[in-house]
């Protein structure tokens, strides 16, 4: 069998499909160095079934995947597939009829990888097992690289059998006698362990054989057992038996006593029936009376809790007239503070009005005095600058002289006016708190006198209140009084019958 093509489809730098076909001699691949010529060398190891990722310069398997570039995008999906001629038909036996054998293997990310021959899924050891019928493989001798020959002239005798071994085409062999081997080395297993089982499931049928018997000697007893009970309950029965009669003959002697026995139960009924009907009248009257007793009785008792009742309003209503009293007293008490407050203040409004009159006449010759002194100074002063401008220093200093004197009398006129006027201020901030005392005082009296009328119509009522309910007792002894009457008329009745 000869390999014919290979084809690679997203694997490492080949991002689209690409086609190698190997023809008749030597084919060669010649490129610079990173152009992707041992990407094919790879391919055609990964095709074959190689599992390292290591041996495929990568961290993970997936690591096959063309990735992308800054032109193309990355793919998901990587595939290589390698077509075999055999025209001679020498290859494995199931596919010796065949002409072509074509081999692929596909991994997608987070899936991992498969492998197809002739479009067929197989498994990783299928493809594998078909290459090494092949004298070849993923780490087949043949496949020389960097350094290769070098490790097979120093390589040991055995690594150089395995070289004959392929070259021979028995490697196929060899790895079925492994195969074999492992399969061989599991069945020992197997037996061993299901010779363990047959020991125990010997030590196990010992115990339920022994189960068996003691369950057969349990089967056994219980059969006696139900024999005896079966007898037991037998006798049992004769013994009701016998009792039955007993119990019928007695009550065929009974039945004739019960018949006597009917008869004087029937006279006595008639009996009491007649004087039942005697009765029945007196009985239905001394109903009757009793429900006029208890009648009367819970009047009785509903007037007492009214009486009760009626006490307690009469007690409440005298402390809210006491309160009402107080609280009159207590509001007559501000209606002459009020008056006699408001007649005060009147009499300090007035008071101060008539002063501020009699010091109206004293500011306003303040005020005249003020403005004299005023002018009189300012004519000082204009004198001053005239001879100030005429350059008459002497004559002005003599003149500044003389208005100091008008400015001491300015000064005291002005100290004067301005005392005169805190004087007048202050009267007339005291008038006006006056006028709101007043006011308020005012307020207050008239609010107190409605607070009086209204506690006396109050107190009215309450009275007019005590009033009906001091008449209630009265009438709720003459209710008793009625009520007892008709109790020892009831009672003397009775007596009578």
């Amino acid at each position: 069998m000869e390999f014919k093509k290979i084809q690679l489809n997203g694997f490492k730098s080949f991002a689209d499909k690409t086609n190698f076909l190997i023809e008749d001699g030597l084919t060669g691949i010649v490129g610079p160095n990173g152009c992707g010529k041992s990407n094919i060398v790879e391919s055609l190891r990964w095709v074959m079934g190689e599992t390292s990722a290591k041996s495929m310069r990568g961290s993970g398997m997936e690591d096959v995947i063309f990735s992308g570039t800054s032109n193309k995008a990355s793919k998901n999906i990587a595939e290589v597939s390698v077509s075999v001629a055999n025209k001679n038909n020498d290859g494995p036996v199931q596919f010796r009829e065949l002409d072509e054998v074509n081999v692929r293997r596909k991994i997608e990310k987070d899936k991992g990888s498969k492998f197809y021959i002739n479009d067929k899924e197989v498994r990783a050891r299928d493809a594998q097992m078909f290459f090494a019928d092949l004298s070849t493989g993923a780490h087949s001798p043949s496949m020389i690289s960097q350094g290769r020959i070098g490790a097979l002239v120093t390589a040991k005798p055995t690594d150089r059998r395995a070289i004959l071994e392929e070259a021979a085409g028995i490697a196929g062999l060899h790895v079925r006698r492994h195969e074999a081997e492992l399969r061989l080395s599991a069945a020992e297993n197997n037996l061993k362990r299901a010779d363990e089982l047959r020991r125990q499931q010997e030590k196990q049928l010992a115990n339920l054989q022994k189960q068996a018997e003691e369950a057969n000697k349990y089967k056994g007893i219980s059969d006696e057992i139900k024999k005896i009970e079966a007898g037991l309950y037998y006798l049992k029965l004769l013994e009701i038996d016998k009792e039955i009669r007993i119990e019928n003959e007695i009550n065929t002697e009974a039945e004739s006593e019960v018949g006597g026995f009917n008869n004087k139960i029937s006279e006595l009924e008639n009996s009491v029936k007649s004087e039942v009907d005697k009765v029945t009248p007196l009985r239905e009257k001394n109903i009757e009376n009793l429900s006029k007793i208890q009648r009367l009785n819970l009047e009785l008792q509903g007037l007492d809790e009214e009486n009760i009742r009626i006490q307690e309003e009469i007690e409440n209503i005298k402390k809210s007239l006491q309160t009402l009293d107080d609280d009159i007293n207590r509001e007559k008490g501000i209606v002459i503070d009020a008056n006699s407050n408001e007649k005060r203040l009147k009499e300090e409004k007035s008071g101060l009005i008539e002063i501020d009159s009699k010091y109206y006449e004293t500011e306003k010759k303040s005020n005249e005095d003020l403005d004299r002194v005023k002018n009189k100074l300012k004519l000082e002063i204009d004198k001053v600058k005239e001879l100030i401008s005429s350059q008459k220093n002497d004559e002005a200093v003599s003149v500044l002289d003389a208005c100091r004197i008008i400015i001491e009398e300015y000064a005291d006129s002005y100290s004067k006016n301005q005392n005169i006027k805190k004087e007048s201020i202050k009267r007339s901030e005291r008038i006006s708190i006056i006028d709101k005392e007043i006011e308020s005082w005012i307020n207050l009296l008239s609010n107190s006198e409605k607070m009086v009328s209204e506690l006396s119509e109050r107190k009215n009522k309450f009275n007019i209140q005590s009033e009906k309910l001091d008449n209630q007792p009265k009438m709720q002894a003459e209710k008793k009084r009625s009520n007892f009457r008709k109790f020892e008329n009831f009672r003397e009745r009775k007596n009578r019958k």
